[in-house]
């Protein structure tokens, strides 16, 4: 187990922001983890478990505890002739996840290529893309309850999966740490390349398999998205938001070339980053926070920004796409502020 007192945050947030904790534990296995738990100290203190930090915005130091897991591993826990279960320890770069899956010709996870961060916060977050989500081959989510020490195993069903959400991120449960994943891939892969430019891409690769659609994805996320080793970021900021019919039908009169894609039944998904640039944020700079030239749902640190100014941007734009179209841009990241000033209906907890 490592612990460490006032412990440097900028390795562990993808904005790279100098900020500080006061305490950093690292643990590698359950039973340290149970260590963790069970101490008094820790049990009095202000906690965050973070992953590789993709998906977390600093406000400012963090004055209490910072929990990061260092458990890995991925190991064949069940077979058959049409699937493979894979557990999965939390602490896992999630596209090593992928390439190997996807090397081992087991498909349900490739279009989920280059997404940053770990297993674990994989789960929590239900990540997607091009069609596919997390959701669709989670087996079981190992976690332990933060309040009652208790260990669960999770069924898909208990993980309440919704769009990038799920139990984990509900502040009406007890917060949890995942520990295991399983997944659940097929040995004959069905492929789902019919969304918009990974379809469009695919048509340069002479065939489609799992390794061209790896690639294919790899290639338009670089394309898109800066890497956050070069320019500070998290990604897309901002979730696409999902309205009522009837609300999008008064928005088509209005902005008839706003784009749109089905969502439940009588909702409709609006791109988050078409209402962003229609706002005229997209390339501009504020002080030391840029709206991304080619992407408008990604804030980045052009060099020296602090997460308050992230923060103020983030909610400039909000204000914006809120007063033009009526629509509330949600976070798709977690914010931790000890003033609790930014972003009152966020959740604070959760792995990124």
């Amino acid at each position: 187990m490592r612990i460490e007192q006032n412990y440097s945050l900028e390795k562990h947030n993808t904005f790279h922001l100098p900020v500080k904790t006061r305490w950093f534990m690292e643990y590698e296995t359950e039973e340290e983890l149970q260590r963790i738990l069970h101490d008094e100290y820790f049990q009095e203190c202000l906690s965050l478990h973070i992953g590789g930090g993709s998906n977390l915005l600093f406000i400012n130091d963090y004055n209490g505890i910072i929990i990061h897991s260092r458990i890995k591993g991925i190991s064949i826990s069940a077979e058959t002739d049409e699937y493979v279960s894979l557990r999965v320890g939390a602490a896992e770069i999630w596209d090593d996840v992928v390439a190997y899956a996807v090397s081992k010709g087991w498909g349900g996870i490739e279009n989920l290529s280059l997404i940053p961060g770990e297993a674990g916060a994989a789960a929590i977050q239900n990540i997607g893309a091009y069609g596919m989500e997390i959701k669709d081959v989670i087996e079981s989510v190992e976690a332990y309850n933060q309040l009652t020490f208790e260990k669960r195993t999770f069924t898909n069903s208990d993980c309440e999966y919704g769009y990038r959400n799920s139990y984990f991120k509900n502040e009406h449960h007890d917060p949890h740490i995942i520990t295991y994943i399983t997944l659940r891939l097929s040995k004959n892969p069905g492929f789902s390349v019919n969304y918009g430019n990974l379809k469009e891409e695919l048509t340069k690769y002479p065939e489609v398999t799992l390794e061209t659609i790896r690639e294919a994805v790899i290639t338009i996320r670089r394309q898109k998205l800066p890497d956050p080793e070069v320019l500070g970021n998290a990604g897309s900021f901002f979730m696409n938001p999902i309205i009522t019919a009837e609300h999008f039908e008064k928005l088509k009169k209005q902005f008839p070339e706003i784009p749109s894609y089905p969502a439940s039944e009588g909702k409709i998904k609006v791109p988050a980053g078409w209402l962003i640039e229609q706002c005229g944020f997209k390339g501009k700079n504020h002080g030391s926070v840029g709206v991304y030239e080619k992407q408008a749902l990604v804030l980045v640190n052009l060099g020296d920004a602090r997460g308050d100014e992230i923060a103020l941007v983030a909610e400039s734009i909000r204000t914006a796409v809120k007063d033009r179209f009526g629509i509330e841009l949600c976070l798709r990241l977690n914010m931790s502020d000890n003033e609790n000033r930014f972003f009152r209906n966020r959740n604070v907890y959760g792995q990124s």
